[in-house]
């Protein structure tokens, strides 16, 4: 990937969107591109966080091991999505693992070169943390959902929260555009497997969604899917 083309990647990103063009220019120099093939890992949950990524194109899925062995899917992030900083900052190790669910590329800047950026250009430093921010308070929702929630209310929740950041609308509806597996979902929802697919199989059979040999979701009848994730 050229300069041009990690410029054009980074000015799309929420990260450095509408920042000086200037530090995006000079960011873009001095990242390290990285191709992943498909179910190929970014880091291991446990590895020391050296470097802040953002996704260049493709979807990587966040998995994290529990103490007891269990694998629960944090979300999917996809193009200009800033992976493994929220780590890097706090001092700790990568607590989760990024797989890329298709061919990703991702840029890379060590942790001590992204911090000196932030020095001098403290826009992206407030950037950051306001990311940081959203991400723990989507972490907190979840948590909410899973103590409080029936599981109905949280598998639609999930469904439309994925809409939200990566859906496309198309004729039919709108598309979660990459394979999203039933036994993600029941790792995102904290349920299981057989409740997914009962479930999800009753909507597709009401038509609030589609399920495509690609296995991309189409959600039919968004409105109705609110109501279900709204209701009381």
């Amino acid at each position: 990937m050229d300069i041009e083309a990690r410029t054009a990647v980074l000015s799309r990103s929420p990260f450095f969107r509408e920042l000086d063009p200037d530090l995006v220019a000079l960011s873009a120099r001095e990242a390290q591109e990285r191709k992943l093939a498909k179910q190929e890992s970014l880091f291991q949950q446990g590895d020391d966080a050296t470097h802040h990524y953002v996704v260049a194109w493709g979807r990587l899925r966040l998995d994290q091991a529990t103490p007891d062995g269990k694998n629960i899917v944090l979300r999917f992030m996809g193009p200009g999505d800033l992976v493994g900083s929220v780590a890097v900052f706090r001092g700790m190790p990568y607590p989760a693992t990024p797989v890329a669910v298709e061919e990703t590329s991702v840029l890379s800047w060590s942790a001590v070169r992204m911090m000196a950026l932030m020095q001098e250009n403290p826009p992206l430093a407030m950037r950051a943390m306001g990311m940081m921010g959203g991400r723990i308070e989507e972490l907190q929702a979840r948590l909410q959902e899973i103590a409080t929630q029936q599981v109905e209310r949280r598998i639609a929740a999930t469904i439309l929260r994925l809409a939200g950041q990566s859906g496309r609308r198309t004729a039919e509806g709108v598309e979660i555009p990459f394979a999203l597996s039933r036994q993600d979902l029941a790792e995102m929802t904290g349920t299981t497997l057989h409740t997914v697919s009962r479930t999800l199989s009753a909507w597709i059979e009401e038509g609030l969604l589609e399920g495509r040999r690609s296995s991309h979701l189409v959600i039919l009848r968004p409105h109705r899917l609110v109501e279900i994730a709204e209701q009381a």
